[in-house]
């Protein structure tokens, strides 16, 4: 296999500034001590932090012909990320959002739809998409394209393959079940939030979340809670349940995300479940600590160390 890991989905171009509590009236203007930009998206975060920690990655989706979408392929390169398959798609811009952080961390975001929704992998991209040990979708209910049924196909092939396949929605609500529902017998790990699994499920206990997600066909359910941690449930019974790391938050833009990429680089060295949600988690608080997605997450050896340093929450 020439790659580690293969996101395929949601790659974003992110204007972030903080801290935000209102938008300024009128055309007046209100200052801000923290401005950045970032690739973000639940493919492009993830993307980013897999290379960072080491792995060979493989970037997949959709570019506007902009200057953003330039900017995001450049970025992309900046971590020696594979972008032959990331397509400039005419007519329509980059995936873009403007990130106002407020004080507690939380983020409101205006986007701009764009080119996630245009791009498509044809059948003569198959073998070189699947050239790949991990195959990470994120960002279903986003890519219009390929939600009708290709990305479906597409990790059926791969589990053929033997490949390992990690999935994530963006904001799902229930009208993205039926979405959802063809992907989970060919995952093996669905890791979405537990406020995307409530959207989807129409429950709110995660007991029965989780159960519902499973007898949908996917191997292991992880969901992440945020302040509270994550729990784990699969289909033959094992269920582990792990604290959050005690962090001061800066901005919880692609904390997510980035738990995907943790989570993955887990897999990608043979470590026990326990051991790849805990870097997961560490690798969504790094996140967490900084403006823009993946901003203090910097290497594999940091991340160890992380884990080893900052105590959990009570």
């Amino acid at each position: 296999m020439t790659f580690d890991y293969t996101s395929m989905g949601f790659y974003t171009f992110d204007a972030l500034c903080r801290p935000v509590t209102e938008i300024p009236p009128g055309g007046n203007t209100f200052f801000v001590e923290d401005f950045a930009i970032a690739v973000s998206g639940a493919a492009g975060s993830a993307a980013i932090v897999a290379a960072k920690h080491g792995l060979s990655v493989q970037a997949v989706g959709g570019l506007g012909d902009d200057l953003m979408g330039d900017w995001v392929r450049r970025r992309l390169h900046d971590f020696g990320i594979d972008t032959a398959l990331m397509q400039h798609c005419k007519g329509v811009a980059t995936s873009s959002s403007i990130v106002t952080t407020r004080p507690d961390g939380q983020r409101p975001a205006l986007h701009k739809l764009g080119a996630t929704g245009a791009f498509y992998i044809g059948d003569d991209q198959i073998d070189q998409l699947l050239d790949t040990r991990i195959l990470h979708v994120g960002g279903v209910g986003l890519m219009d394209a390929m939600d009708k049924g290709r990305t479906a196909e597409i990790m059926a092939e791969a589990k053929r393959r033997g490949i390992t396949t990690t999935l994530d929605v963006f904001a799902s609500t229930q009208d993205d079940l039926p979405l959802i529902q063809p992907l989970l017998p060919h995952t093996d790990f669905f890791l979405p939030s537990q406020e995307e699994a409530m959207a989807l499920s129409g429950v709110t206990d995660l007991e029965d979340i989780s159960r519902f997600l499973l007898d949908q066909g996917a191997g292991a359910v992880v969901l992440t809670l945020g302040a509270d941690g994550a729990m784990y449930r699969d289909r033959a019974g094992q269920s582990i349940n792990i604290p959050a790391y005690q962090i001061e938050m800066v901005c919880s833009c692609g904390c997510g995300d980035c738990f995907n990429a943790g989570f993955a680089t887990g897999l990608h060295l043979g470590r026990g479940i326990e051991d790849c949600i805990r870097l997961g988690q560490a690798s969504s608080a790094q996140n967490a600590m900084g403006l823009g997605s993946q901003a203090v997450v910097s290497s594999l050896e940091n991340t160890l160390k992380f884990m080893e340093t900052c105590p959990l929450r009570r």
